[in-house]
């Protein structure tokens, strides 16, 4: 098998973009990834794209549209992978073994979403359909109820938990004060984040407003290569190991306070790639909601099972921690467009790896985790990455 590395990359400001579609918002992240690789757009072998849309657009075929930015694309294969929150991941997976099948040597990959001119009532009705709409389509306040019954069921079994989420959004909130791609660049403070208010309303369950990650535009991208195409490149980023598994849909037939198929996930790519967790550096992990990076703790089994708060509250997870998780701000801060999200958290690894991240840099970042879910855990994918060059 060849092994994959990733040459060069893009982001896009996340938030409520200017740009009238998606369109714009994918071009401007493929010519910036194409330009930061310093490669020839006739190079690329093929084009991935991420996109769940669901109804948030009404270009639903979106595989082709880099093209008319990057004309030199014109005839080369492209297509769309859609595995809900985790169709970045999906995308870059597609590229990893199309390189390593030997097809192509260069491949860029793109996530995007256009979110904010879809109609608010609706956003929740789209999100829905990453759930399973016999059991669960009927759950009010959307994707965000079906994470309220989550943490419901997490409270029940291992009690209040509302000190641990109000940091765990505090922290990332701090964070991604210092990333100039996050939509909301603001540090809201623990007892903000703890507190009902006004500002503050319970959303679903006993997650508030703070809990959830935010409706956004945005788009990112990749130049992944073969490692020895990479080496003659400014920059690379290898991957050590990638893993990718799936749950059942309804989260009937699961413990909804456990993420077991995430487990595996990190299981399967620590053991590829011959480490611990001990090993990492940091970890970018999806924080769709805070009770979701809470339970994410236990499934990379940084703590064990139902003691996913001692995590945060003791600190393990700040930048200054054992394991900083979410330094960039996670889909908390930083903003979730939903096919952008696993390209973007590549991206912001592959920064730190290279000592590029500007004020987000650790001073330890060697050897990142990335876990990207789609849906309540049910698409899992964790990547382990280091630098090349």
């Amino acid at each position: 098998m060849t092994s994959t590395a990733i040459a060069g990359w893009a982001h896009t400001r996340f938030g409520k973009s200017d740009s009238p579609d998606l369109e714009d918002l994918l071009a401007e992240a493929a010519t910036g990834a194409i330009a930061h690789a310093g490669i020839d757009p006739n190079e690329i072998d093929a084009v991935f794209v991420g996109n769940f849309n669901n109804g948030f657009t009404r270009q639903d075929f979106p595989s082709s549209l880099p093209m008319q930015a990057v004309p030199e694309l014109r005839f080369k294969p492209a297509t769309r992978y859609e595995n809900a929150c985790a169709s970045g991941s999906a995308a870059i997976h597609a590229a990893r073994d199309f390189i390593a099948a030997g097809r192509g040597r260069i491949a860029l990959v793109l996530g995007g979403e256009k979110m904010t001119a879809c109609p608010k009532e609706q956003v929740g009705e789209n999100l829905l359909g990453a759930c399973y709409r016999r059991e669960e389509g009927d759950i009010q306040a959307g994707f965000a109820g079906v994470f309220g019954r989550i943490a419901e069921s997490y409270f029940q079994r291992f009690g209040d938990q509302s000190d641990a989420l109000a940091a765990i959004a505090a922290k990332n909130h701090r964070n991604g004060v210092d990333n100039p791609y996050a939509q909301m660049r603001r540090d809201l403070g623990f007892e903000f984040c703890r507190r009902e208010s006004e500002k503050n309303p319970i959303v679903a369950g006993p997650l508030k407003r703070t809990d959830c990650s935010l409706v956004s535009d945005g788009a990112a991208s990749i130049i992944l290569t073969d490692e020895d195409t990479a080496r003659a490149l400014p920059q690379a980023v290898r991957f050590r190991a990638a893993a990718h598994v799936n749950d059942f849909l309804p989260l009937s037939r699961r413990d909804p306070t456990r993420f077991e198929a995430g487990e595996r996930a990190w299981a399967q790519a620590l053991a590829a790639a011959g480490l611990t967790l001990d090993d990492l550096s940091f970890v970018e992990t999806h924080d769709c909601f805070t009770i979701a990076e809470l339970i994410e703790y236990e499934a990379m089994g940084l703590v064990p099972r139902g003691q996913g708060a001692r995590a945060v509250l003791e600190g393990i997870t700040a930048p200054d921690g054992r394991l900083p998780v979410n330094r960039s701000g996670g889909l908390k801060s930083k903003g979730h467009p939903v096919g952008a999200t696993g390209v973007s958290m590549h991206v912001m690894a592959a920064m730190q790896l290279t000592g590029t991240a500007g004020d987000m840099q650790l001073p330890r970042a060697d050897l990142a985790g990335i876990y990207n879910m789609g849906g309540a855990g049910v698409a899992n994918y964790v990547s382990i990455l280091d630098r090349l060059n």
